[in-house]
């Protein structure tokens, strides 16, 4: 096990060095949304509002979104601008079988005119937008970031001699201009050789050059002031994290481990554990790296939005099923420990117009690195082994269909290992609630003011806290904690997703986003259908 994490180590410590000519346009410098950034995150950002993925036709963000700036015209054509709203289609008259679009056959249909019109009187109203008026927003977002970038404005890449702001490209000095002027002629060059298939060796050049020109601008940029332009290192991560993707190769091992996992569980091949604690380990391994790169890339603990609570919810899961597996010993546990953290990875990968992964500065109420990971890391970490107990929950269910007689033992097991997780929780969500209320107090004034979040946040208490003492008082048995344990995490659904995302109300205003509702709708109301089944054939049977 320690040569195989040692060998990880290497491995990715060894990763950054493996860059080539042409590879340096990703790693200069970019202010934007409040932070510096490498150019690489800035394409893939605006990449992804703009046509809903990281790549287009098989090309990388960094020569995409240069091109918008340099020759605008010749991206007319092309159907980068994704729109799924069906209303929004409809209102447009554009078929709705299709997701991307020219900018002509939205911007220059004059019905657009008449929906910003409409979207601007809904935002006076100051009513949460619907998933309608989002969709709107979203498009109106991407004409004006598209707009921005071709005209060079959003593009900051030089610091100003005094205070924080950068200067864009629009705006840049003659002396800059000439300088930046080398950098997209070089590239111009290495894209056309790209473009072309040419060999390695004039490839090689082109990338050289233009990383060249690339080199020199960034010094002269350094000189302007070089206190703002001192974040080498944390540009050099960011690159390799997003290169690296290390969420995508964690949840890739922990379904690997779930699968030997859920083969020992079943066939009692107990010496196979060799084989499912090492891939167990890589994977949490991986998705310890990449939550430790987010932390020193923003300097702080990453669970400032919707994604960032999802993977730490994901790393919790395992480390939980992990601690109770050593006591226990049941293997089930970590068969639904594995499989809820491989899917809440996946969530977060193929989600993103939903759960956001980029990097974004903090929002002013949490700016206070103690308090932050003191209340939300506390709060969130408890959903992992609510999380946890709803896995076994589903587990248990499957077993109840199998037939309860033949298979005690195992529900005995999943039993015991949802109380545990539940018990777990609550020792978590209790003092993260008392802590967020001290944190309001020194924030907003006010220990408890029945704000949504936190008025779910306690409902959910209340709720696992109801289910551990009437299982401790034999008011429910096993079925009964089975089924809760399913039933019960809607309550955490609510409080962690529900609150941000579908009330959008109240003074948690930094967590609100938009999307997905239809599909964690349906993913409840499918849990609380399979419940009901369950009870209901179990009940025929006992008849």
């Amino acid at each position: 096990m320690k040569q195989v994490l040692l060998l990880l180590t290497v491995v990715l410590m060894a990763l950054p060095g493996f860059a080539k000519p042409g590879d340096a346009l990703k790693y200069m410098p970019v202010q934007d949304g409040g932070r510096v950034k490498p150019y690489d995150s800035f394409a893939r950002e605006m990449l992804e509002i703009i046509y809903g993925k990281s790549k287009f036709e098989g090309r990388n963000a960094t020569e995409i979104v240069m091109t918008w700036m340099l020759a605008p015209q010749t991206w007319q054509s092309k159907k980068i601008f994704e729109v799924r709203n069906h209303q929004i289609l409809e209102a447009l008259g554009l078929p709705k079988d299709q997701r991307h679009f020219t900018g002509d056959e939205i911007f220059a249909n004059e019905k657009f005119t008449l929906l910003r019109q409409e979207l601007q009187a809904k935002r006076e109203t100051k009513e949460k937008l619907n998933p309608y008026f989002q969709a709107l927003q979203r498009l109106e977002n991407q004409y004006f970031i598209f707009q921005e970038i071709a005209a060079g404005r959003m593009f900051k890449v030089v610091p100003a001699k005094e205070g924080d702001a950068w200067i864009s490209v629009a705006d840049l000095t003659p002396e800059f201009q000439e300088k930046f002027m080398n950098v997209t002629k070089t590239f111009v060059t290495y894209i056309g050789a790209l473009a072309q298939g040419s060999d390695g060796k004039a490839l090689d050049e082109a990338g050289t050059a233009m990383d060249e020109a690339i080199v020199k601008f960034e010094e002269a940029a350094r000189a302007e002031n070089p206190a703002a332009y001192s974040h080498d290192a944390r540009i050099k991560a960011e690159v390799h994290y997003n290169d690296f993707h290390p969420f995508r190769w964690a949840y890739i091992f922990y379904f690997l481990a779930f699968i030997v996992l859920a083969l020992i569980w079943t066939l009692n091949k107990e010496s196979w554990m060799k084989i499912a604690w090492p891939l167990l380990a890589i994977g949490f391994a991986l998705n310890t790296y990449g939550f430790a790169l987010r932390m020193y890339i923003m300097e702080r603990a990453p669970v400032s939005n919707m994604y960032e609570t999802v993977i730490w919810v994901a790393w919790g899961t395992v480390l939980f099923a992990t601690i109770l597996e050593l006591i226990y010993k049941y293997r089930i546990i970590l068969v639904a420990g594995t499989l809820v953290a491989a899917f809440a990875l996946v969530i977060a990968d193929f989600a993103p117009a939903v759960l956001d992964p980029s990097l974004q500065p903090l929002e002013a109420v949490l700016r206070s690195n103690y308090w932050l990971t003191i209340h939300v890391m506390t709060i969130t970490i408890s959903y992992a082994a609510f999380f946890l107990a709803f896995g076994l929950g589903d587990v248990g269910l499957y077993y109840y269909l199998r037939g309860e007689k033949k298979n005690q033992e195992k529900i005995r097991a999943i039993t015991t290992g949802i109380y545990r997780s539940m018990q777990i929780g609550v020792a978590f969500l209790g003092p993260g609630i008392i802590l967020g209320g001290i944190w309001a107090d020194y924030s907003w004034g006010r220990f408890w003011g029945w704000d949504p979040k936190e008025t779910w946040a306690l409902i959910a208490l209340l709720g696992y806290l109801a289910v551990l003492h009437a299982r401790y008082a034999g008011m429910i048995r096993n079925f009964g904690l089975v089924a809760t344990a399913v039933v019960t995490f809607s309550l955490v659904i609510m409080a962690w997703y529900g609150v941000n995302f579908v009330l959008g109300a109240g003074l948690h205003s930094y967590g609100f986003g938009a999307g997905g509702i239809e599909y964690v709708s349906a993913f409840v109301a499918a849990h609380m259908l399979l419940v009901v089944y369950v009870a209901v054939v179990r009940r025929g049977k006992e008849a």
